[in-house]
């Protein structure tokens, strides 16, 4: 009999090797696309367009087999998905190959999606959540710096062997997570006499219902939404921006991509420190206090990518680079603690699966537009324009705060919070 590990020692291996092979690909993954496939601004974001097409499609679907049959099956379809979509776009320099490996790529992240959070909320339920997200966050962080020393280590010999090599580390960890995952804690959500179809409709619509009673979770599905809209621009124009718009500085005889690998590494030290300070803040699931730090780091974050459009300096570039990343790294985590602290665990998932297809809309949305716009007029307006479209969350969580502050209230004063929630 095999001897598994904790589930949280399985989330937090997830976690770190995850990272790893993301940072293995996304370090070279833009300047693959420039320097090899040779594509423009609007190019680069119908790539993304199409990894999001592909979310937005399934994301839904998979996150209800995750709910009716197997959160750990799930990933692990997901893992082998996402691996094999990172090997087909590092293989062949094609841009009709590349929007291919989005839609694998896109398919095996909504299993993914959705699925981890609800298995381990589930397997770890006497943990403290925003704990588990937090620690999740920061050894994925130390293995985001161990694949992006690796990408820019074997980038300078070939640009698109970084990919294929997070590609198979992917492809091995699924058999890893196939053989060591438990799952003692899931019970399906649908009632057992219901065929496979009526029970991914009952699950759904038990998604819907849950969101339609609860405003706080349409107002939060609100926050991903701006989220979407805004993300993709700045994902896939950031590096053009450095190649195009300043000059980077020559180290020795390395090529270029070496800046990312360094860019990456500066990164997630400062992710780290930035998040261990921020632990300290979150040893209690205050949720008002959750709603002003990420109302704070996102005022920030939204000055800073300003900042970053609007100059050609590669000092001040880089500086307001490394802060929009880090504000956006420990964003994620609190946020995501935030909404699973409004969500019922019979369709924990689903609810998650629609919030990760909501962001694939916003994306699908928003990314065209700004790539138009940077195609048309310029890299740097079109990244300005993308850190504009961030700006209403800054209301949406005030509104929020005001409203968990009712809730708390009508909790203090007899109610119940579930139902007020």
């Amino acid at each position: 009999m095999v001897n598994k590990p904790s589930a949280y020692k399985i989330y937090l291996l997830f976690s770190a090797i995850t990272a790893m092979g993301f940072s293995l690909v996304s370090t070279v993954m833009i300047v693959y696309h420039i320097e090899n496939v040779h594509l423009n601004p609007l190019q680069l974001i119908l790539v993304g367009t199409t990894l999001e097409a592909a979310c937005f499609l399934f994301e839904i679907p998979t996150g209800i087999v995750a709910d009716v049959y197997s959160r750990k099956l799930s990933i692990v379809i997901g893992t082998v998905l996402t691996g094999l979509g990172f090997i087909l776009e590092g293989s062949i320099s094609s841009f009709i190959f590349v929007l291919a490996a989005q839609i694998v790529w896109g398919l095996g992240s909504t299993f993914i999606s959705g699925s981890v959070e609800a298995w381990i909320a589930e397997e770890e339920n006497t943990k403290e959540l925003n704990q588990i997200y937090i620690k999740g966050a920061q050894v994925g962080q130390i293995g985001s710096v161990i694949g992006i020393v690796l990408s820019t280590i074997i980038a300078n010999f070939s640009v698109r062997l970084p990919m294929i090599v997070g590609g198979v580390l992917f492809v091995i960890f699924s058999i890893f997570l196939a053989i060591y995952m438990t799952e003692n804690n899931f019970k399906p959500s649908a009632p057992e006499g219901l065929n496979t179809f009526k029970k991914m409709g009952y699950t759904f619509k038990s998604g819907l219902d849950i969101i339609k009673r609860k405003a706080m979770v349409m107002i939060l599905l609100s926050v991903t939404l701006f989220y979407g809209l805004s993300s993709e621009g700045y994902d896939r124009l950031s590096n053009a921006h450095f190649l195009q718009d300043t000059i980077l500085p020559r180290l020795w005889n390395l090529k270029p991509v070496t800046w990312f690998g360094i860019f990456g590494v500066l990164g997630m030290i400062l992710s780290v420190i930035a998040m261990r300070l921020m632990e300290n803040k979150l040893r209690n699931d205050y949720k008002n206090k959750n709603g002003k730090l990420l109302l704070y780091i996102n005022v920030f974050y939204i000055l800073f990518m300003l900042v970053f459009a609007i100059t050609r300096n590669f000092g001040l570039m880089l500086i307001a680079y490394l802060a929009t990343n880090t504000l956006r790294t420990i964003n994620e985590p609190i946020f995501s603690a935030w909404l699973n602290g409004h969500i019922d665990d019979k369709a924990r998932a689903t609810i998650l699966s629609i919030n990760g297809q909501i962001n694939a809309l916003g994306q699908i949305l928003g990314g065209p537009i700004i790539g138009i716009i940077a195609t048309n007029i310029s890299i740097s307006i079109g990244i300005a324009c993308t850190s504009l479209l961030l700006t209403p969350v800054l209301v949406l969580y005030v509104i929020s705060m005001i409203m968990d502050k009712k809730i708390a209230n009508k909790v203090g004063g007899g109610g119940n919070y579930e139902e007020n929630n």
